[in-house]
């Protein structure tokens, strides 16, 4: 009985702080105004690959003939 009370106790004071847990939070509004700005700037990447894709390449010039 005595050696299943100390097992008990030995198991308890290893497990017990093993049990803690960390919470981390991140301010909502400063994630979202990240998050908004991140966006902002793949749309912008976006157009403006649309933009130069869309535009007509140059015409090369017409050989001379001799």
């Amino acid at each position: 009985m005595k050696h299943w009370i100390i097992g008990l106790g030995v198991v308890a004071s290893v497990a017990l702080p093993a049990c803690v847990t960390i919470n981390i939070y991140f301010p909502a509004a400063a994630a979202e105004k990240a998050a908004d700005k991140i966006i902002e700037e793949v749309w912008q990447l976006k157009q403006d690959q649309e933009e130069s894709s869309s535009t007509p390449a140059e015409t090369p010039a017409k050989p001379v003939a001799q």
